[in-house]
Parts: structure tokens; sequence; C-alpha cells
């Protein structure tokens, strides 16, 4: 079979300019934004070996890996889905000395097996911040605040969070509300597909207080508080009110105490950025379970933000002076424009025309004139 010229596999694109520069210099702004919060940055390798992938998370899935056979070591490598799992992995091993809680930055390129209907893109921009040692509520603070702000630093406007619980149904099954685990999985299909039919048919109607309760933030806590009180979660209420009361108050907030989607690996609390004028979620992050090497496990918080959905929203673009120097310029004057912050573009031969290069200015005799 041939392939057309320039045809690339689905899901993945060239950025061009000037789209390509806005993501580079949107992720520069976001992680300086994480690492002014005492986050470090660490950078892992694109791809690893399988069981290192999924291995450090609790829950991680092994149907969300694109894999291949390494040539060298003929062991399956996998290119990485998510760059959590690796950030879970230096943290317990070649920085499992350092005292905790850990902070740690990333950014980086990540592939996704399969797209969804919103991002077709299977290759994603991912960065984002992980606290290491501890998902308390204030730690949860910490990480919802820090990627509003950074949010608002990229251009953000209008942010929402949608706040999900993504183990309570489980933790309800097991507990107060007790479904037989044969009826488990359906019950979390049934759920994530807000079904209230399907709970009937479950003989689990108990749930259907925590579907009629995903919307306006205090709204879903009003109607969530009796169900929480006889069933033993109040706990779970209290500490959203908490994280709700720090935040932004320009920030709208929505919770949705059924949503799993998405959120296989957290644990008490998850969930997803967006932002006004952007398609589809913009981040996502929540609680989740480290596993060390001998099986002890750690707890930890984080957020991760894609970047091409806030490029493709025409955020990060930023107007260049471009500078036309003529045959002749005199170098060391060109750095010195350079150095100001000017692009240049010097001519190969009589015949260049600024106009073509599209440049805004051009040195004449010495001095820059707006073309």
């Amino acid at each position: 079979m041939t392939i057309a010229h320039g045809l690339l596999p689905e899901g993945l694109r060239d950025r061009l300019p000037p789209q390509a520069e806005a993501a580079s210099r949107l992720l520069h702004h976001v992680i300086v934004a994480i690492n002014r919060h005492g986050y470090e940055r660490v950078s892992p390798p694109l791809a690893e070996f399988e069981e290192s992938l999924l291995g450090r998370l609790k829950s991680a899935r092994k149907q969300d890996l694109l894999r291949f056979v390494d040539p060298v070591s003929q062991r399956s490598l996998a290119l990485r889905p998510d760059i959590t799992g690796q950030i879970g992995r230096i943290a317990t091993t070649r920085l499992n000395h350092r005292p905790r809680p850990l902070r740690l930055a990333y950014g980086g390129t990540v592939m996704k097996l399969r797209a969804t209907q919103l991002r077709p893109e299977r290759e994603l921009m991912q960065a984002g911040a992980e606290l290491i040692g501890n998902d308390s509520v204030a730690a949860v603070i910490e990480i919802l605040g820090m990627a509003v702000e950074t949010l608002k630093i990229a251009g953000v406007k209008e942010i929402s969070i949608d706040l999900t619980l993504p183990d309570l149904v489980e933790r309800l099954a097991d507990t107060t509300l007790p479904i037989d685990a044969s009826k488990r999985e359906k019950l979390f299909a049934v759920l994530d597909a807000k079904d209230a039919g399907g709970l009937s048919e479950l003989d689990a109607t108990g749930y259907r207080p925590l579907l009629e309760a995903a919307g306006p933030f205090d709204e879903a806590i009003e109607k969530l508080q009796p169900m929480a009180e006889k069933l033993g979660f109040a706990d779970r209420l209290e500490a959203l009110k908490t994280i709700r009361a720090a935040l932004d108050p320009s920030v709208h907030v929505t919770l949705d105490p059924t949503e799993r989607h998405g959120f296989e690996y957290q644990t008490w609390i998850g969930f997803s950025l967006f932002g006004s004028g952007i398609l589809g979620e913009i981040g996502r992050g929540g609680s989740y379970t480290i596993i060390h090497q001998d099986k002890r496990e750690e707890q930890a918080v984080g957020f991760s933000l894609y970047i091409d959905p806030l490029v493709d929203a025409g955020l990060g673009q930023k107007k260049s002076r471009k500078l036309f120097l003529p045959l002749g310029h005199d170098p060391e004057q060109a750095r010195a424009f350079r150095q100001e912050g000017w692009i240049t573009i010097a001519a190969l031969d009589e015949e260049d025309d600024p106009v073509r290069h599209q440049c805004t200015d051009i040195l004449t005799g010495g001095h820059i004139k707006p073309l």
C-alpha cells in the first residue's frame, strides 16, 4: 500500500508557525509559574519498559499504552500516555531519599493510544505538578490554586472546575450501600452514563441521589448532605467545602460525585479544568496512590494541563518585531538589536524582499524604519 506524500498517522499533526512558537511559549510560561511555587522540574523519557509505566500508579490500565518491542533489549516498551506515572517512578526510586512532601514539575509530549471526539489528537503536550507524600485538604488547595493561577498566566479566561469523588461509589458498594460484586462494573457503567433507569434495573436506586446531585457546587452539596450524613461520607463534603472556600471566587465550580471516566487511578478527589472559548477540558488532576518497590503505598496529589487546546484557542501567540537587514549591514549592530528583542532577517542577495519575509521594519543607513 502506498502512503500519500506528507500523510501522517491518524491523530498526529505538524505544528507550523506561529502555533509552534505559541506552544513553546505557553509551555515555558506554565513551567515557570509552577516552579515559582517551589516545584522542581524533572524530565523523564518518552518511552519506558511497559511494566515501569504501569507499576507505580495504583489502578493504572494496560490498555491505555501504545506498545512496541525494543530491538535492543527485546523487551516490550510503551510510549507514555501520561507523565504522572513516570513522576511516581522517579519519586520512588531516584528521589526516594528526598524528604516529603516532594514537589516536582514536568512538561513534555505524551502519546495516547486512542483519540476522543472532542480531542482527535493522539500526540499532546502535557505540563503539570505533583505533590508527593501528601493528599490532604491543604495539599489539594495548593494544587488547585496553583492550577488556576497557572491557567490565568497562560491567558485562560473564565476558568471552571468540575470536582468529582472517584472512589466514592466503590467505597459505598463495599460498606453502607452494598451491591453484589457481579453487578459492580455494570453499576459503574450506569452511573457514568447518568442512567437512572439502569439503577432501577440493578436494584440500586439508593445511588440515585448521587446522579441527581450533579451540578453547581452549592446546590450539589445541599442535595448530597442528607445522603452523606446517613451513609457516612459527610467528612468528604466538609473537605470539598473547605477547598471551594479557598479557591479564587471568580472560578466557577461544579460537582459530579459519580464521574469516574478518566479518573481510574484517582482516589478521594478528582477534578477537570475548563476555560471559556476552549473546546473540552484543558487539564485534570486529583489525589492518587503511588506504589513503592516494597509494595508500600504513598499518597500524592497533582494536576496536568494540556497545552494544545490553549494553542488552538489562539493563546500564546505574540506579535513579532521582525527587522530586515540589507546586504552590507553591521553584524555587531545586528547582534545588539537581537539582544534588544528584535528578530532579524538578513538579505542573502540584492533581490531579497523584506515584505516577502513578513518584516515589520528595515535597517536603513544604520537606523530602523517601519515598513
